[in-house]
């Protein structure tokens, strides 16, 4: 897709029509975000898009989000509260409600992502766990009351909230560090927070997709190495396409997976299932 343009969407089905959500990490046509969202778009779902404040990202992001016929492209700070109180005022006052959210945001300093987790400073690990962990707290918190009345105005509200996460939480993956510690309290937090919402109606679950090319996933140290082994040794033999996670990102926050909650759904090809690489 060449820089600064986007297709229109092409409705595909009418299971999202009528919802209303929220994605948040829309970088280029390569993110996760993106995958979920354009499923759900394609699907009849309105979305309201967040995207990181720095040019070369809003660049990309921008026309990627405008191509789904969104009323609301804003950028987003997760670590600002002022920006955070603007996005969900203008979502509350356009809107009323929320269907689903889709949190799509992790950073850590990439310099600290090599070497040994041991070495990691207070300030990355605290900045780490703000941004790719408490930020989906901070997140449900805010979505919660958008939740409790539907979209259109009545009914018995509920919804769904996902957040993106990856086996590192499980698993020691080498240059992932500080960001498997931050990637397993986030996935604490969708237990508790399915807890704490499942009252109201509202679902909340995790997708851990495999090693993909993207923005994020090159942050990574030996990301290409990575991307290499799960290829030789998941279950398939290869690694999962951009359009397998957006249509399971599309389940999660879809009626289909109306008893599904406090869950982690892994879209690796069957890689967390393995014990022992190939012989070669």
């Amino acid at each position: 897709m060449p820089q600064g343009t986007a297709e229109r969407i092409e409705k595909a089905g009418d299971l999202m029509a009528g919802r209303r959500g929220l994605v948040m990490g829309v970088a280029n046509e390569r993110s996760l975000a993106w995958g979920i969202a354009r499923a759900a778009a394609a699907q009849g779902a309105e979305i309201a898009f967040t995207y990181q404040d720095i040019e070369a990202i809003a660049r990309r992001a921008i026309p990627l989000c405008e191509s789904t016929g969104s009323p609301i492209v804003m950028p987003a700070d997760v670590t600002r509260p002022d920006m955070m109180d603007a996005l969900f005022d203008r979502i509350g006052s356009l809107w009323g409600g929320l269907d689903f959210v889709v949190h799509s945001l992790a950073f850590s300093d990439r310099n600290e992502l090599a070497g040994r987790y041991i070495d990691t400073s207070r300030d990355n690990f605290l900045q780490t766990l703000e941004i790719s962990a408490f930020s989906f707290t901070d997140l449900a918190r805010r979505a919660e009351p958008l939740m409790k009345t539907d979209a259109d105005g009545g009914g018995d509200g509920g919804g769904a909230l996902l957040t993106l996460t990856f086996d590192g939480s499980n698993r020691v993956f080498r240059s992932y560090n500080v960001m498997g510690v931050a990637k397993a309290a986030l996935e604490a937090s969708v237990r508790y927070l399915a807890n704490d919402l499942g009252a109201a109606g509202i679902r909340v679950n995790a997708l851990s997709a495999g090693p993909m090319r993207t923005l994020a996933g090159a942050g990574v140290g030996d990301a290409r190495y990575l991307y290499q082994w799960v290829e030789r040794n998941a279950a398939l033999r290869r690694n999962p396409t951009l359009d397998e996670v957006g249509n399971t990102g599309l389940y999660l926050i879809s009626p289909l997976s109306a008893g599904v909650s406090g869950e982690v759904h892994h879209v690796d090809c069957g890689y967390n299932v393995i014990g022992m690489g190939v012989v070669d």
